[in-house]
């Protein structure tokens, strides 16, 4: 599936990239936000191998291991990007054993649906940090990763919400008609 957003992707690139602006220190927000976006990423690893323990669901399986990929590739790029600028990495929780999902008691074991609006949650987290992240960036560098990670959870959104909607499991508020509009 192509990236919706790589077309504006290259052009901001480009535009950006000819700047030369001079390489400036990280501040410490910039810091803080990179630390912070590494754990919550790392973490939401864990509870992806937790959904892939507990899911007999051949879609959610795919899903999940394609969050897996998208988020092992931004620990990669990121943990990369903090060694060079001299950032701690933070401890994050060991991976998750694999285990046979007909082997864990039904009370204990997540549905396909929580484990889906799980994931709907910690995506959403990932997108409010990244946002956080661009606001806070003050090199184009720092701009350009947050701009990469936003779009990657914006690609992997459309696919989960469209499995989510497909089989029930999209939370909809109750819709609202305001008095004195024609009802319908």
């Amino acid at each position: 599936m192509p990236n919706p957003f790589e077309a504006v992707w290259n052009i901001l690139k480009t535009s950006i990239d000819n700047i030369n602006e001079p390489k400036s220190p990280l501040h410490v927000i910039e810091v803080g936000d990179c630390w912070k976006y590494l754990s919550i990423v790392e973490e939401f690893i864990r509870y992806e191998e937790i959904g892939l323990n507990t899911t007999t669901d051949d879609e959610v399986t795919e899903l999940l291991n394609d969050v897996i990929k998208t988020c092992e590739s931004q620990v990669k790029r990121l943990s990369q990007f903090m060694k060079q600028e001299g950032i701690p990495l933070p401890e994050v929780s060991s991976a998750k054993p694999k285990s046979n999902s007909k082997e864990i008691p039904l009370g204990v074991k997540l549905t396909d649906d929580e484990i889906a609006n799980g994931l709907s949650f910690k995506l959403l987290n990932c997108m409010q940090t990244c946002s956080k992240g661009q606001i806070d960036a003050i090199r184009n560098d720092v701009a350009i990763l947050w701009l990469e990670f936003f779009s990657e959870w914006v690609t992997l959104g459309t696919t989960l919400k469209t499995l989510m909607r497909k089989r029930g499991w999209l939370k909809v508020p109750p819709y609202y008609y305001p008095p004195g509009s024609p009802s319908q």
